[in-house]
């Protein structure tokens, strides 16, 4: 399969995901939204499988990671209770979180493919903004399942001048941005973006801490 197929591939794959969170918004289409998503994860992966950036020798990877998170699946869908579902999904979002900063690291990592110009500093804004959003998305949503689990407290923790807080984290966040945009070499890089990683995981921390045991079932969706 080649790179163009790929990529047709991978639109086709997010128009679905799109469609299936919009089918996942209402009771009445949320069974068209989960079909949506099935089919274009199906998409995604057979895509990734068969482009020309995975070898015979990687595929079994592939297949055993597929096989261990199904069996997880399965296993949580026959066995949690309707009750225990926000933490659930809590959980999970914590995964894509993680998965999320995993990959952003092994793509900036990856020098199988030069970027040069305007693509480079596309390419390193995607990275950057897809490890932010993947930290905050995993730490916060690890602190909702321990408040949903009541593993951890649920009275909100409210910090001295915490806009302010919140306000010098962004500031830093983009100044490293810059940081991580003009350096030279991929060691250079690395410094500001595991800084920004920390700061992000200490936000998402941060911001769902601020919020009380009751409204977490509300959060968690989002």
């Amino acid at each position: 399969m080649t790179t163009s197929v790929v990529t047709v591939a991978y639109i086709g794959a997010i128009i679905l995901f799109i469609l299936s969170l919009g089918g996942l918004s209402n009771p009445e289409t949320s069974r068209r939204g989960n079909l949506y998503g099935m089919i274009g994860m199906t998409i995604a992966v057979v895509a990734t499988i068969l482009g020309p950036r995975v070898t015979a020798a990687g595929i079994p990877y592939i297949v055993a990671a597929m096989v261990v998170g199904g069996a997880i699946g399965l296993y949580a869908a026959r066995t949690v209770q309707m009750t225990q579902m926000p933490e659930l999904v809590a959980l999970m979002h914590s995964l894509v979180g993680l998965a999320a900063c995993l990959v952003g690291f092994a793509s900036y990592i990856d020098t199988s493919i030069a970027f040069t110009g305007a693509d480079k500093v596309i390419h390193e804004v995607e990275i950057y903004l897809g490890i932010l959003i993947g930290a905050v998305t995993f730490s916060g949503s690890l602190v909702a399942f321990g408040k949903l689990s009541g593993k951890i407290g649920g009275k909100p923790l409210l910090l001295p001048g915490r806009h302010w807080l919140n306000l010098i984290g962004l500031l830093v966040v983009v100044f490293f941005c810059r940081e991580f945009i003009l350096a030279k070499d991929v060691a250079t890089g690395m410094t500001p973006l595991v800084v920004m990683t920390v700061i992000a995981l200490l936000f998402g921390i941060h911001m769902v801490m601020a919020i009380g045991w009751a409204d977490m079932p509300v959060v968690v969706p989002c």
